[in-house]
């Protein structure tokens, strides 16, 4: 049985607002790899943010695809080890920030 797109897309949003209020950057900030936590955490952020004016908009497929991309770059942080995360955390790909 397919998804109901508005759940799904409901469910992708908290998702990714619960993610990025989790990951915290693992570098400090002025460095390289604080950069590019910054970068990617911004990206998330701004894919949140795109996510929600398309789901004001009556877009829901544009807003799910925002959400999703924005949950992918966080998580692709995470896997690089841009991101420290709990460690009881079920919201990302690895245990505990550990590829």
């Amino acid at each position: 049985m397919p998804a109901d797109l508005e759940e799904k897309t409901d469910r992708y949003s908290e998702m990714l607002a619960d993610a990025l209020d989790a990951a915290e950057p693992a570098a400090p900030p002025g460095t390289p790899l604080g950069e590019a936590a910054a970068e990617t955490y911004e990206m998330a952020d701004s894919y949140l943010a795109d996510g929600r004016h398309f789901r004001e908009t009556d877009d829901p497929v544009n807003a799910l695809a925002s959400f999703s991309y924005g949950y992918g770059w966080l998580d692709a942080g995470v896997r690089f080890g841009l991101f420290e995360i709990p460690e009881e955390t079920d919201l990302f790909t690895t245990e505990g920030g550990a590829p």
